[in-house]
């Protein structure tokens, strides 16, 4: 007769290592009045036995899914975005009792179904979501239910939520001042929708650089940071033909500012001498471009990592006003552009 796979269990761990199934369930849930020693020592004959919990039986005993919602737009204008978002996040749980699921949203009253469906059927004990709005329907239903959650971007709501945000306000005014000091005399910012709140923020931010120095200004019209890039290349290429042209261009995003480069080029200028330009980057990529561009960094790996923190301190009940964050501009990206000869 064949021998059974038995599935080790926290006794299973407990015997190996002669101590408590207590102790072991405590290590597990990284409980910080065990000594780091022992909780490592558990975790390490957890894995070695391949032991994972079982969820049924927690969730009888604690009333917890011990799961994390994480409803993600596809963000087409950010390289990368989802991969480095779900890193941070996923590596901000590891050693917690909480697993990810991911589900992609393609708008808000899309995702606010499934925060509802979440919601009703306790399908996680939280949950993350992005893109919001200054007047969000999903963190409305969601501060109204009481339910955990916490969101990539912040609202105009007077009762705290919270939240984990770049600050774009900071970067559009640096942007802009950057190509002020490149000697832009008429500078133009891609913008996203006025219905995400982070509009706003760009939007006052390269304001108030621009009406500080006196200079000419325009926010391009007909494309939004979620136009396609065939779009914004041929919108910018057509803004470039016409009169008084912009010679300072603001990308919050590594595609649209993609697509400016090709329509710059197609009109036979050149970047840093003809128009100047600066990206929002995320991925890295505008250190391996040429001619070189100026860039300002978003690093939304860490901004992963400060929401796996953060939702499961507003788990354990941590109040929401304690946990908002936003996370500086960054002027020099994790790996250094590569230096010219």
């Amino acid at each position: 007769m064949p021998k059974q796979n038995i599935r080790p269990t926290q006794r299973t761990i407990a015997d190996r290592l002669g101590i408590s199934v207590g102790a072991v369930s405590r290590a597990l849930a990284n409980d910080a009045q065990m000594s780091e020693e022992t909780r490592a020592s558990v975790r390490k004959t957890a894995e070695e036995l391949g032991y994972t919990p079982d969820r049924a039986a927690q969730r009888l005993r604690t009333g917890r899914t011990y799961v994390i919602h994480l409803i993600l737009p596809p963000h087409n204008e950010i390289l990368g975005f989802g991969n480095l978002l779900v890193g941070g996040i996923s590596a901000g749980l590891v050693d917690t009792p909480f697993d990810l699921l991911v589900w992609p949203d393609h708008g808000n009253e899309q995702s606010l179904d499934r925060i509802e469906r979440i919601v009703r059927c306790n399908l996680a004990d939280g949950i993350i979501f992005s893109r919001t709005s200054p007047d969000d329907s999903r963190i409305r239903f969601l501060s109204e239910a009481g339910f955990p959650f916490a969101t990539h971007g912040r609202s105009e709501f007077a009762t705290p939520h919270a939240f984990v945000d770049y600050d774009n306000h900071a970067f559009g005014k640096q942007a802009a001042e950057k190509m002020i000091e490149r000697g832009a005399k008429r500078l133009a910012i891609l913008l996203p929708d006025d219905r995400f709140m982070f509009h706003h923020h760009l939007l006052h931010g390269f304001m108030a650089a621009v009406r500080a120095a006196g200079v000419d200004y325009e926010v391009l019209d007909g494309i939004s940071l979620d136009s396609g890039g065939h779009e914004i290349s041929d919108q910018l290429r057509n803004r470039l033909s016409k009169a008084n042209p912009p010679d300072g261009l603001i990308f919050p995003g590594d595609v649209s500012a993609l697509a400016g480069l090709a329509a710059i080029q197609d009109r036979g200028l050149t970047v840093g001498r003809d128009v100047h330009v600066m990206v929002k980057q995320t991925s890295g990529v505008f250190d391996l471009v040429r001619p070189c561009v100026d860039s300002l960094h978003e690093d939304l790996s860490a901004a992963g990592r400060s929401l796996a923190q953060i939702i499961v301190d507003r788990i354990n009940g941590v109040p929401a006003g304690d946990l908002q964050r936003v996370l500086p501009v960054l002027t020099t990206p994790d790996h250094a552009p590569i230096a010219a000869d």
